[in-house]
Parts: structure tokens; sequence; C-alpha cells
């Protein structure tokens, strides 16, 4: 068994880190402008009208679109839950609070959007899988379209 001994803590490195001025940080907050949430969840709910457009046409039937539209609805109806608890009461709270507020309703989210994938034979007559299943995918796609498209095109609409 050998054992090393310990080395001299390296010196603390010098920092060049120097704080932004107020008129720094306001012109950073200007170039990149936050996206809200809601716009994604507005994306879900108008890609699923397109979707189920696209799928009543195509198929010519609307059960067809009833599925698809239903299928972004599974996804967006719980995402639109998820923003608002998650926003709501957004006061002085610690990080831990915050993220377990995050992750419960994250996982409300999850829950939701099973349940109502789940009660789909039940609730749309005449349901259609593929439709159903393009119009969730659809909806989730959305995500990664929020994260190309550049929050300041959206705030100018």
């Amino acid at each position: 068994m050998t054992t090393k001994t310990p080395e001299a803590e390296p010196e603390a490195e010098i920092s060049d880190f120097e704080p932004l001025t107020p008129e720094e940080a306001q012109r950073l907050r200007e170039q990149n402008p936050e996206l809200s949430p809601w716009w994604v969840i507005g994306a879900q709910v108008a890609l699923g009208v397109i979707v189920a457009g696209v799928a009543w046409v195509w198929t010519g039937l609307s059960s067809a679109a009833v599925s698809a539209l239903y299928g972004a609805m599974a996804v967006a109806a719980p995402a639109a839950l998820f923003v608002r608890g998650v926003r709501r009461g957004t006061g002085a709270v610690s990080q831990s609070a915050a993220m377990l507020r995050f992750f419960v309703w994250e996982s409300i989210k999850i829950v939701l959007t099973v349940a109502m994938l789940v009660a789909a034979p039940w609730l749309v007559g005449g349901l259609n899988w593929l439709a159903l299943v393009a119009g969730v995918i659809a909806a989730l796609k959305t995500y990664w379209i929020a994260l190309v498209v550049r929050p300041r095109l959206l705030n100018r609409i």
C-alpha cells in the first residue's frame, strides 16, 4: 500500500472577471430577450392545427384530424399547466424550493400527458393512431424549434 504525500495547493488563479456596468447589462438584455414559454405553447397548438389539417386533407377523414389535434393537445395542455404552475408565485424562494416546484410540475405534466394518451380510445371516436402519434410528435418537436428560433424574432410579432 502506497501513500501519496499531499501536494501543495495551487495558488488561486487571478481572475480577470469584471462585472458588467448597468448600461452593459441593459444592452445585453436587449440583444438577448427572454422567450416567453407561452409562445411555445401557442406554437404547439398552431402546429397541432396544421397537422390536423394535413391529416384531414391526406386521409379525407375528420376522425384523423381530430386524432392529430388531440395528440397535440395531449402535449400542449399539460405543458400550459406546467408553465402556469412553475411561473406562479416566483417571488423570493430558495433554489431548492424552485427546483422542487419544477420537479413536481414536470411530473404532473408527464402524468397528465400519459393519462390523456391512455384515455384517447375512449374520448376520440374513430381514433386514428397514426394521426394521434403525428400530433404528439409535432407538438414535442416544438420545444426544439423554440431553441432554434431566435427570441427577438418572436418578440417582434
